[in-house]
């Protein structure tokens, strides 16, 4: 028996090392905090958004005047011939020019520009996409730890209990009031129970390690959720206000909308290429040589120029059409893009909503059959102790009282999982609804 009891001892030490209250015990939302600073795929999605930021100037660019200077310098080695004598003679010709360029008129650079606006618009919305998609994923992790952690802790409890039903069948049996199947079937439970316990103690350090994938820190524990802690039913209590806020404020239709704008004006920037251009250029320079013709004399010439160009394209070759056609086919392709995500945070609204009201249906009647699964087990070990009842009646008592513990758990993470995911398919999941659910921890 002693063997049998040591795998428990550490099981048990285990969690209470992990579940034990103190200054040590991290909460939601230092979770939430450590993932915001540490977590990868958050990182890429920010630096992702610094990138599209600079859309807005780079077409800003376009609709502002360009300067630019050249200059040269060339060595000319010149022989004259049919002189008498032949004349050679080498020297440097140099020059240099500035030149100032200012579209006044160039339509597929305006609607770039504005394609610009839209493309910050669009990177903010992806980034908060991200946030919101960490969020979840933290308060996940969380509650994967806990859960895990309240399993450890059941199989273990059950592992606990049937071990002192197997010893008490074993001494029954040696006083001659039970027979030996009791002695097996309490065996059985005993080992199977341990081997509950060890892959729950697998599961648990494979969610720890998943937390601290996400956090970069490995808290010693965890605050659990209060006993008897009361869990909200949403508001508004209709179905159809939280499917309609889905597919006008979830933040996948907002990226999908602006992807959308700017996949329409692209079509426009590029029939803008059959359009003419307009310009105002002037040009400034000076350039220095040697004319031969008058004994190389030194010339230094200075010009200044300042007039209207225009460019108007006549044919490329069909180039133009065909960037048009193929911006109009992935414009209808964003469009497509708009509607399914439109009916999948549509579907997803539907599905944690009901995920909510479910599951505090479930943990009400899991809260019942709580009490109801801890009066039996004791009316069994009564009847056991008197003899109305075996020792397998004792056992299934008890199995099902640990398993109803470890569902009632699971059924309270996953009711505020699909809250998070309710608003989260809403658009209006934010920071104080981490806040929120934090107040309920103990």
């Amino acid at each position: 028996m002693r063997r049998i009891a040591r795998p428990v001892a550490l099981a048990l030490g285990l969690v209470a090392g992990l579940t034990a209250a103190g200054a040590m015990a991290a909460d939601l939302e230092q979770v939430y905090r450590d993932a915001l600073a540490y977590d990868a795929a958050l990182a890429s999605a920010r630096a992702s958004r610094e990138a599209g930021l600079e859309k807005l100037p780079q077409g800003r660019a376009l609709l502002l005047p360009s300067l630019s200077v050249t200059g040269n310098t060339t060595w000319n080695d010149l022989t004259l011939k049919h002189l008498n004598p032949d004349v050679s003679r080498g020297y440097n010709s140099n020059g240099w020019q500035a030149q100032l360029t200012q579209p006044l008129f160039r339509w597929q650079n305006w609607v770039q520009y504005k394609q610009g606006e839209l493309q910050t618009t669009l990177s903010e919305a992806q980034y908060q996409l991200a946030r919101q998609d960490l969020t979840l994923r933290a308060a996940q992790a969380y509650f994967d730890v806990l859960g895990a952690q309240d399993t450890l802790a059941a199989v273990s409890a059950l592992y606990e209990a049937n071990t002192q039903q197997l010893a008490l069948a074993k001494k029954s049996f040696e006083v001659g009031t039970v027979t030996i199947t009791d002695v097996h079937e309490a065996q059985s439970r005993a080992d199977l129970s341990s081997a509950q316990m060890i892959a729950a103690e697998s599961d648990l350090a494979v969610k720890r390690h998943a937390l601290l994938v996400l956090t970069g820190k490995e808290p010693d524990a965890l605050k659990g959720l209060r006993k008897g802690v009361a869990l909200s039913r949403p508001e508004p209590a209709d179905i159809q206000s939280w499917v309609s806020a889905a597919e006008g404020s979830n933040l996948s239709v907002q990226a999908a909308q602006i992807a959308g704008e700017i996949a329409g004006r692209e079509v426009e920037r590029n029939r803008a290429g059959h359009l003419p251009t307009v310009d105002v250029v002037a040009s400034y320079g000076n350039s220095a040589t040697a004319n031969a013709l008058a004994n190389f004399i030194n010339t230094d010439t200075r010009s200044a120029v300042v007039g209207l160009q225009l460019n108007m394209p006549v044919f490329q070759g069909g180039a133009v059409s065909s960037r048009v056609r193929e911006a109009a086919a992935l414009r209808d392709k964003a469009a497509a893009d708009l509607d399914n995500a439109r009916r999948t945070s549509a579907q997803n609204a539907r599905q944690a909503y009901l995920g909510v009201t479910s599951g505090l249906a479930q943990v009400k009647a899991f809260e019942a059959a709580q009490v109801s699964s801890a009066s039996a087990l004791d009316a069994n070990k009564l009847g056991y102790d008197v003899g109305v009842r075996i020792n397998i009646d004792v056992l299934n008592a008890q199995s099902q009282l640990y398993d109803t513990r470890q569902k009632l758990a699971k059924a309270r993470y996953d009711t505020l999982m699909a809250q998070l995911k309710l608003k989260a398919a809403a658009g209006s999941l934010v920071e104080d609804d981490i806040k929120a659910i934090n107040a309920l921890l103990d």
